[in-house]
């Protein structure tokens, strides 16, 4: 695999000019940016799709971000600034957002970016993405009363509107001319996108790498700064480390590499390792249920699950003390966390009576019924060991657990998207706002055949439904924070997923490597800011 990467870099520097691949060392004193230089990212999967329209996900969202330009930014405070959209205005009532779009921004075609791709864009998102309709559902049109202008007619108040424009891993901006030509899912530019970003496409070897350049065309002029990032996909963790280790790869998030390893990669003093940049996910790790079939329809039985899991020892053993554990949908950090839920501590007397009252009672091998077990193949120590200690320890039960790898990303999420599974580990994102990232896992009307990160599970609640919808339009922080906990401890109870530990992120980067994005968004944010302060390694 390190030749692999070692092949591909050493093909892309042959192409530019010598200092593509290294830029020049800076003086000390020096703070200007310099252009140029090469940044190798590890990518933790195969990728399904470039086009973060339709797809969430680490894999489509880190190089998407930087395919495709959103209307605004944000920093780390949550402020929203301007970005694609010059300026914005908000009418008293909350019901009407007016974007003004750079007049200087064109696609990667050559083509102006203009209010009617805004406009596409939009009810693309909202009717392909896992989340789009939960999300967009308060918007009724967007108006484009001239190409710079796009007005957002939202039918309710969507406290949550700002954020959601705010990164391209939400609402990129891509061109109606290339994708409004039949089916967006099928569409052949979705894996060889014409963008808005910073940086454009160049190539994707499936599997292997995807290489992007920068585009000379930016709306900002003088950006990025960087004439090349390159995605170098690997399975193995070692190679990751090593990679990493040896400056091969100058940048990692989202934790595809041991929690190990990365204590040991923060002792090198060319590296920073930081935990900011992820206050917008809001990350979890849940044993998701398929709620549509037996047993696990009868709500007893994944109750006893959650009481059959030892949360203490995920956290503290398995995690190396890195995370903490989740009892609810709503991460900790939250305003509207609700901190008095059920937290299911390990209770097996508990987990074999609520089993006995469902009616599965043990054979005589003390098994009660079998359940397949898939997980999500990236970040092992927060899904794959997971689900390995979940089979002993839920056979203390009865339960009888058949694990079920995936060769990749794709197949995974083809499985579980289509109802393929009984129970899978997985890695959810909160997305800053229950607006955004909590609502369409619980949302009935969010149930998407082929949607992974849509309602996977086939949970219908119609009061959940109300409770949701309700606070989406909720203005008072307040009403909002009690609409959201009614939601929180119906959910607690009924276990759609059972809740285990919020993820321990951390980003790995050369210290040479200056403005990394580590805002609320990190690496869902443009790096048209970034550059070398030196040559990495």
């Amino acid at each position: 695999m390190l030749a692999s990467l070692s092949r591909v870099i050493y093909r892309f520097c042959m192409i530019a000019l010598a200092a593509s691949c290294t830029a020049v060392a800076l003086p000390a004193a020096a703070q200007t940016p310099q252009r140029g230089g090469t940044l190798n990212i590890l990518s933790i999967s195969a990728i399904n799709t470039l086009n973060p329209a339709i797809q969430s996900g680490v894999a489509t969202a880190m190089p998407g971000s930087q395919l495709f330009a959103s209307l605004l930014e944000s920093d780390a405070d949550w402020k929203p600034h301007p970005y694609l959209a010059d300026s914005w205005e908000v009418s008293k009532d909350g019901l009407a957002y007016t974007f003004h779009l750079n007049k200087n921004a064109v696609f990667h075609d050559g083509k102006p970016i203009t209010s009617a791709d805004v406009a596409f864009s939009l009810e693309t998102v909202k009717q392909n993405h896992p989340f789009g309709p939960a999300m967009f559902a308060s918007v009724a049109r967007v108006e484009t009363p001239d190409p710079l202008t796009a007005v957002f007619r939202l039918s309710k108040p969507n406290p949550a509107l700002l954020l959601a424009v705010s990164t391209p891993a939400l609402l990129p901006i891509i061109p109606k001319h290339i994708y409004d030509n039949g089916p967006i899912r099928s569409n052949p530019r979705n894996n060889s996108p014409v963008g808005s970003g910073p940086f454009k496409f160049v190539e994707y070897k499936p599997g292997e790498y995807l290489v992007l350049e920068r585009f000379d065309k930016f709306f900002r002029p003088g950006r990025p700064y960087l004439d090349r990032i390159t995605y170098t996909i690997m399975k193995d963790p070692s190679a990751m480390t090593l990679a990493v280790s040896r400056g091969d790869i100058q940048y990692v998030a989202y934790g595809p590499m041991r929690l190990s390893d990365v204590d040991r990669l923060a002792k090198q003093s060319n590296l920073m390792v930081t935990n900011k940049g992820y206050e917008g996910v809001g990350t979890l790790t849940w044993l998701a249920f398929n709620v549509r079939n037996k047993p696990l329809s009868d709500v007893r039985v994944r109750q006893a699950i959650s009481y059959a899991i030892d949360r203490k020892f995920i956290t503290e053993k398995l995690q190396l003390g890195r995370s903490k554990p989740a009892y609810g949908p709503i991460v900790a950090s939250s305003p509207f966390y609700n901190p008095s839920l059920n937290h299911y501590d390990l209770n097996l007397d508990r987990a074999n009576q609520l089993l006995d009252a469902a009616g599965f009672p043990k054979n005589a091998q003390g098994v009660r019924f079998p359940l397949r077990l898939d997980y999500i193949p990236a970040n092992i120590d927060s899904s794959q060991v997971i689900a390995e200690y979940l089979k002993p320890q839920l056979k203390k039960i009865g339960v009888e657990v058949q694990l079920r790898p995936s060769p990749d990303f794709p197949t995974w999420s083809q499985r579980v998207s289509n109802g393929d599974f009984d129970m899978t580990t997985d890695i959810v994102f909160n997305w800053g706002d229950p607006v955004i990232g909590v609502a369409r896992t619980y949302m009935s009307s969010n149930i998407k055949k082929g949607v992974i990160w849509s309602n996977t599970q086939g949970y219908v609640n119609p009061k959940v439904d109300q409770l949701l919808g309700e606070a989406a339009v909720e203005n008072d922080a307040a009403k909002r924070h009690a609409l959201y906990n009614d939601f929180q401890k119906i959910v607690n109870e009924e276990l759609p997923v059972a809740y285990l530990l919020q993820v321990p992120y951390q980003t790995i980067y050369s210290k040479s490597l200056k403005n990394v994005p580590l805002g609320v968004w990190g690496a869902f944010a443009p790096f048209d800011d970034v550059y070398w302060a030196k040559a990495p390694g």
